[in-house]
């Protein structure tokens, strides 16, 4: 029987076999953490991270008195967003990793969206 965190790599993998990104389409990745979340946009040719967002950067930091609510969620996937449009990004895949597309990541990916990133 396997372990949750098991169970966990294996719809990770199984999720990024399906997900590539190019220097059209950069990925767009997103990980939760406990108490913070941070997206990157990654060129997975080449291996190079475009952008990163986190709730650990100082202008989100000051917005916020908690990290790990789906307020804080929203907040990175807007400055995710501006980032990218910065860059000349405007499309991305998007990488959930082994996360449920649910609460936070939801947000997150719902915000970027709004903010004119598609995918």
């Amino acid at each position: 029987m396997k372990t949750p965190h098991q169970k966990f790599i294996l719809r990770t993998k199984r999720v990024r076999n399906k997900v590539k990104g190019t220097a059209e389409r950069p990925r767009l990745s997103i990980y939760r953490g406990h108490r913070n979340i941070y997206a990157q946009i990654i060129d997975d040719d080449k291996g190079n991270t475009l952008a990163a967002v986190s709730t650990l950067m100082a202008d989100i930091k000051g917005k916020l008195k908690t990290f790990d609510n789906i307020p804080a969620a929203k907040l990175v996937g807007e400055a995710i967003a501006k980032k990218a449009m910065e860059k000349g990004i405007k499309k991305v895949v998007f990488d959930r990793r082994g996360y449920l597309y649910h609460g936070r990541i939801k947000a997150l990916a719902e915000a970027a969206r709004q903010a004119g990133l598609e995918f």
